[in-house]
C-alpha cells in the first residue's frame, strides 16, 4: 500500500518529462514543503520505500533527499529517518508571491447578497468559554462518568444500524425518553412520534422554515431577540422577516398585524431581556395564530433553570391543539458541543417533517442518541438538572449581589425574571455598549452588547453577563475587571 506522501508526489511527478528525475523529484518535494502539503516535522518515507512506490531508482530518491538536506528543507536523524524541517528557508525570503496572490484573489470572489448580509451581521463569538460568556452552562459539571460508562458499553458491540445513516426523526429510545421527560418537566402534550432529534436549534428553525414558509410570506421575530433566528431566516430567499417589539408581557401583536406564517417567541424566558410572557398574552397570541393560519415556534431554550416562583408550563401544552411547534436543546442542560436539540411538531406534520429531515440533513449520531436516552432513563439527566439549578442559583445571586453593591440595583434590568443563564446589566442610554464589549474582550472578559439584539425598536444599552460557567472566585476577579472598565468610562461613578 502506498504512503500518503507517494500519493501526493505521483499527482505532481511526470515520469516522461525531459528533466532528470532526481531534479524533478527534488522540485516536487520542495514545492510540497513550501505550500504546506508536507507539514513541518512530518516524516518522509525511507528512500527504499519511496523509490519502490514511485517506480524510480533508489539513487534518484537519495539524490533528491540529499539536495533538500543541503538546503535545509529536511533534516535526518540516524536510525529514525528523514523529517521536514520546522521552518523552510524560503519562508524567510518570501521569494514566491503565488500564495499571496491566490489569497488576494479569493477576497474578490463575489458572495450572494444573503451571504454578504450574514457575514456583515455575524455575532457568533470566536471564544465560547469564560467569564461572562452568556448562554454557556458549566460544562465541567457534566456527569462524565455515568455517560462514559454508558458509551463504553454501547461501543463494545455496536450494531451496524448505529454506525450508518439514520431516519425517522432520531432514535426511538431517545424520543420515548424525551416524551416522558417533557410531559412531566414542561407539561408538553406529545407522543414519541411527534419528536424530531435535531443538530441543535438552528437546524430545527431551518427545517421549519423550509417546510412551512413560501417566498413572499412573512415571519415574525421578537425585537430584541435571538440573533440566530435572524441569521437562519436571512438565508432563505424571498421571506419577509418582521421584527415585532416586546414588552414586559412578551411579544406585542401589532395594531395592523398582517398575516405571518411563523411567529418565533421565547415565552418562558424572553431572550435577551428575561421577561415571562403573561398568560393573557399567550392566549391572545394563540388565538391570533389560529385566526390567521400562522404557526408559533416556541423556543424553550433554558426554561429548566428557574430560581424563584412557580415553574412556567410551555405554551405547547396549553390545550390539545395549539398551533405551536416546540423547540428545545441539550446545549444548556448538558453541553453545547453535544450539538443536539429536539422539536415537537403537531401530529399532522410529523410524518412530513421526519421525511424531510432525513432527506435534507442525513441523520446520524445514533450511538450518541442511544447513550443520551439511557442517561435520561436512568435518572442521571434529571439529577444533573437539579444540581445545576442549585449551582446556577448561587452563582446568579453572587453576581447580582456584586452589581447591587458596586453599581446599584438600577443597573439590573427591570424585566429580569430570576431565571436562565445570564443577567442583563443596564447601562445609560449614551453609552456605546458595543465599544465596551470590544474593550472588555481585550481584557479577557466575554460579554454581549444588548443593543446588538435590536432590529427596529429603539435599542436599550447594556451588557449580557453569563454566570453559569463561572465559579464564584472567578466571578469576583472578572467583575473587578468589568468594574474598572466601566469606571474608566465614567459609568457608575455618580451613583456610588
Amino acid at each position: 500500500m502506498r504512503s500518503i506522501c507517494a500519493d501526493l508526489l505521483l499527482q505532481r511527478f511526470d515520469l516522461d518529462a525531459a528533466q532528470p528525475r532526481n531534479r524533478q523529484l527534488y522540485a516536487c518535494l520542495r514545492a510540497a514543503i513550501l505550500d504546506g502539503s508536507l507539514t513541518p516535522m512530518s516524516r518522509l518515507p525511507s528512500s527504499r520505500d519511496l523509490a519502490q512506490e514511485l517506480g524510480v531508482s533508489r539513487n534518484t530518491v537519495i539524490h533528491a533527499y540529499d539536495q533538500l538536506l543541503a538546503e535545509g528543507y529536511v533534516h535526518s536523524r540516524v536510525g529514525s529517518g528523514t523529517f521536514v524541517s520546522a521552518t523552510a528557508p524560503d519562508r524567510f525570503l518570501n521569494i514566491d508571491g503565488a500564495d499571496n496572490r491566490a489569497a488576494a484573489d479569493t477576497t474578490t470572489t463575489p458572495l450572494s447578497r444573503r451571504a454578504t448580509r450574514l457575514i456583515e451581521r455575524a455575532q457568533a463569538a470566536p471564544k465560547q468559554w469564560g467569564a461572562f460568556m452568556p448562554g454557556v452552562p458549566d460544562v465541567t459539571a457534566f456527569p462524565h462518568r455515568q455517560y462514559a460508562r454508558i458509551l463504553a458499553k454501547l461501543w463494545r458491540t455496536p450494531s451496524p444500524e448505529l454506525l450508518t445513516y439514520a431516519s425517522g426523526g432520531g432514535r426511538p429510545e431517545l424520543r420515548q425518553a424525551l416524551a416522558a421527560h417533557l410531559r412531566i418537566a414542561r407539561s408538553i402534550r406529545c407522543d414519541p412520534e411527534q419528536i424530531l432529534i435535531t443538530e441543535g436549534v438552528h437546524q430545527a428553525i431551518d427545517l421549519t422554515v423550509k417546510m412551512l414558509v413560501d417566498p413572499g410570506q412573512s415571519v415574525w421575530v421578537e425585537d430584541p431577540g435571538y440573533w440566530g433566528f435572524r441569521s437562519v431566516l436571512g438565508m432563505e430567499p424571498g421571506i419577509r422577516v418582521v421584527a415585532v417589539p416586546v414588552d414586559a408581557q412578551g411579544l406585542c401583536i401589532p395594531h395592523r398585524p398582517g398575516r405571518p406564517r411563523l411567529i418565533f417567541v421565547t415565552p418562558s424566558h424572553q431572550y435577551p431581556l428575561g421577561s415571562v410572557m403573561s398568560m393573557a398574552r399567550r392566549q391572545e397570541l394563540i388565538a391570533f395564530a389560529r385566526a390567521n393560519g400562522a404557526w408559533i415556534v416556541e423556543d424553550d431554550y433554558d426554561s429548566e433553570f428557574r430560581f424563584g416562583g412557580h415553574p412556567i408550563p410551555a405554551m405547547q401544552g396549553m390545550d390539545a391543539a395549539t398551533p405551536v411547534i416546540y423547540v428545545g436543546t441539550f446545549s444548556k442542560t448538558l453541553y453545547p458541543g453535544l450539538r443536539m436539540g429536539y422539536m415537537v411538531v403537531p401530529r399532522g406534520l410529523a410524518k412530513a417533517f421526519h421525511t424531510a429531515q432525513a432527506d435534507l440533513y442525513r441523520e446520524g449520531h445514533a450511538l450518541t442518541q442511544l447513550a443520551l436516552a439511557q442517561l435520561i432513563a436512568d435518572g442521571h439527566y434529571a439529577s444533573h438538572i437539579r444540581r445545576m439549578r442549585l449551582l446556577y442559583a448561587r452563582r446568579r445571586s453572587f453576581l447580582v449581589g456584586l452589581i447591587e453593591k458596586h453599581l446599584g440595583a438600577e443597573f439590573l434590568h427591570s424585566q429580569d425574571s430570576n431565571a436562565g443563564l445570564h443577567v442583563v446589566l443596564r447601562l445609560p442610554d449614551h453609552v456605546d455598549d458595543v465599544a465596551l464589549q470590544q474593550t472588555l474582550a481585550q481584557r479577557g472578559i466575554l460579554v454581549r452588547a444588548l443593543s446588538r439584539y435590536y432590529v427596529r425598536a429603539k435599542p436599550q444599552r447594556g451588557l449580557l453577563l453569563g454566570y453559569a460557567g463561572v465559579p464564584e472566585s472567578h466571578i469576583t476577579a472578572a467583575f473587578g475587571e468589568l468594574l474598572s472598565v466601566l469606571r474608566a468610562s465614567g459609568i457608575g461613578l455618580s451613583q456610588r
